[in-house]
């Protein structure tokens, strides 16, 4: 079996976070070498009987989608995690179960994230977009780029928005789920529920049973009737992090959080990094925006979050993007993955010898990470005006946020 990547999703609600806002952060870990892009889709209108291509597969498309921010490897239709206009935000993690994911072409996880968010208002219905597609076009194929093996998983979700958030974890067709209003919750690639179960397939115990699995008389713990024997049932590395935390959790605690190491959390091992993070700080005032902070660049510990917030009119930032293929990537070619292109963007490359200044170099290196540093600094202050004013937004002065935050970091890094 696969061994799935240790990724981190977080999220805290007041007053464990401060101010009345509702925090969430991830930390993706992907193989080291995938390259992750940000990027921006405008709501959309389409014609009736249309199709979306996600992934592997194609699906009827819905009247009308709703503008989306996403980080995704650059090869894949989907998303490892992102918002909408709406102030949903949904994030994944690849799961090892009992029962082995399908490697037979499906929708991937990813697609799943990308769709809730493409397709729901909120948390709830997000949740309910995703398990409607998993009963009718079921998940599976590979989660990587790579033609030798197919590395098949299957998926978890927390699924935010300003009220609420939901973790879903999900086995082939069958999903449990939780509500979470309070408190802090941490999600890692385990299974994580246990008795507290606020929704679940209709069969969902029926096929437990039907297994062998589940006896039907003891009280129904769905970690333990699907996790694989050798799982141990806690995230305790990411659990950790965040319940050990004192003080209120702000945007500065998420990213420290996604940035240590120590605890694991931070991944940089020899088969996989941390890729991209993202935190985003979603107000219960409806009044203030929500505002989303992507790195687009690996390694957290080395890397700027930079904020983006949705107004009618965002600019582009194609320095973020990786270059597109057209129908000629082999990732859209059958057999799949015959070659690697080089997907990196503009902005990855120019970190890339960022990276490289501060794992050689020991006084620039610190002096290139102090800079980086307070380049973040200034944009998390510059945001936290925004929250705290009583005037409304300018949408003309943040629809080039992310694009004039990227371009400096180049720049800067030049």
């Amino acid at each position: 079996m696969a061994v799935a990547p240790p990724s981190y999703c977080f999220v805290a609600f007041p007053p464990r976070a401060k101010d009345g806002l509702v925090v969430f952060g991830k930390n993706s870990a992907r193989p080291r070498d995938e390259v992750q892009e940000v990027m921006y889709f405008s709501a959309a209108d389409h014609e009736p009987g249309s199709k979306v291509e996600c992934t592997y597969i194609s699906i009827d498309q819905v009247p009308r989608t709703h503008a989306i921010v996403i980080s995704r490897p650059a090869w894949l239709w989907g998303a490892e995690m992102g918002a909408n206009e709406h102030g949903v935000c949904i994030a994944n993690e690849a799961i090892n179960a009992r029962e082995p994911a399908a490697e037979t072409e499906a929708l991937l996880g990813m697609d799943l994230v990308r769709l809730g968010l493409e397709r729901g208002t909120t948390a709830k219905e997000a949740l309910d977009v995703i398990v409607a597609l998993l009963e009718e076009h079921g998940q599976g194929g590979n989660y990587y780029e790579d033609a030798d093996s197919c590395h098949s998983f299957q998926s978890a979700y927390l699924i935010v928005d300003r009220e609420e958030a939901w973790v879903l974890e999900t086995v082939g067709k069958y999903w449990a789920a939780e509500q979470i209003t309070e408190g802090v919750k941490c999600i890692c690639n385990q299974l994580s529920l246990t008795t507290k179960i606020d929704a679940e397939h209709p069969e969902l115990r029926s096929y437990a049973q039907s297994q062998g699995w589940w006896t039907g008389e003891d009280e129904f713990n769905f970690s333990k009737v699907f996790s694989s024997a050798e799982d141990h049932l806690d995230c305790c590395a990411g659990k950790d992090s965040i319940e050990k935390k004192a003080e209120s959790i702000t945007v500065q605690t998420m990213i420290d959080i996604l940035r240590d190491k120590a605890s694991g959390v931070c991944i940089d091992s020899e088969s996989f990094l941390t890729t991209a993070s993202v935190v985003s700080v979603l107000p219960q005032n409806r009044s203030s925006p929500c505002i989303h902070y992507f790195t687009g660049t690996p390694d957290p510990s080395r890397s700027i979050f930079k904020p983006f917030i949705f107004v009618d009119d965002v600019k582009l930032v194609p320095k973020a993007q990786s270059p597109c293929f057209g129908d000629n990537d082999p990732a859209k070619k059958e057999p799949r993955f015959l070659e690697k292109p080089d997907r990196r963007h503009e902005l990855y490359k120019a970190h890339e010898w960022a990276r490289a200044v501060i794992e050689s170099d020991q006084e620039q290196g610190r002096q290139l990470r102090k800079t980086m540093l307070e380049l973040e600094k200034q944009g998390l202050e510059a945001m936290e005006e925004i929250l705290t004013s009583s005037d409304p937004l300018d949408p003309t002065e943040v629809g080039d946020l992310f694009y004039d935050c990227v371009d400096t970091e180049i720049k800067f890094f030049k």
